[in-house]
């Protein structure tokens, strides 16, 4: 199965083709146009199933798949954590949990913007982390900010989810520290010297087999600065 997240910043009718070429089974976009816009006249690949949700057309966040894998969306899902999404994903004889995120400002709770959210809404979807899960896209942290008046840290995050043994693939597997990333995955204002690692692909590790590889792709130019995480 090969996963594949990105924040596509946008207008990703011109960019999907990118993607494409890496032939991912379930695609996750942060900041990407509704289905019918992204679709509308145009010649890219169909998905075979999806999932979106978002404020306006423009933006907001899109799980497709390009293989057997279906999507149904959790009657548990809660708007309040609008772009935490737990998805029930059956394929292959396969089913688990994929929680597609893309961690959001809140400008009514400022604890709970970026990583506090993804702290309260893994606290209120806690029941679910004990099945097979992947959670998966841009969490906009890192231990580096720990420092930041939230209502979860990032290391409080890594370490709920480390008691279920959901675990970081790219920690795991090439024995990193939390913020100690060799790869950045986000240049802000595209400068290379504002590099950080902010996307994450966490998944539990104990009810699958061994992963036996994990590859990172990147883009930087004026149409896309985030990386892209895979997963085999």
């Amino acid at each position: 199965m090969k996963i594949i997240t990105w924040n596509c910043q946008g207008a990703l009718r011109k960019k999907l083709d990118i993607i494409l070429l890496k032939k991912p089974d379930i695609l996750i976009i942060q900041e990407c146009e509704s289905k019918e816009k992204l679709f509308l006249d145009s010649n890219n690949q169909i998905p075979l199933d999806s999932y979106w949700y978002g404020n306006n057309i423009h933006k907001g966040i899109g799980v497709f798949s390009f293989s057997d894998y279906k999507f149904e969306l959790l009657e548990i899902y809660n708007p309040e954590y609008r772009y935490i999404i737990p998805i029930r994903v059956t394929g292959y004889g396969h089913s688990f949990i994929l929680f597609a995120i893309w961690a959001m400002d809140n400008k009514e709770n400022y604890n709970a913007r970026y990583i506090g959210q993804v702290w309260l809404a893994i606290n209120y979807y806690k029941n679910l982390l004990s099945e097979s899960v992947i959670l998966i896209g841009d969490f906009n942290s890192n231990k580096i900010w720990d420092y930041k008046e939230r209502v979860g840290s990032h290391s409080s995050v890594v370490s709920m989810l480390a008691d279920r043994n959901i675990h970081s693939l790219y920690h795991k597997h090439l024995n990193k520290e939390q913020g100690k990333e060799n790869h950045p995955t986000f240049f802000l204002q595209r400068n290379i010297k504002k590099s950080y690692h902010i996307d994450y692909c966490f998944k539990t590790v104990a009810k699958y087999p061994q992963q036996k590889k994990l590859i990172i792709f990147g883009f930087f130019s004026a149409a896309a600065d985030q990386f892209l995480f895979v997963m085999l």
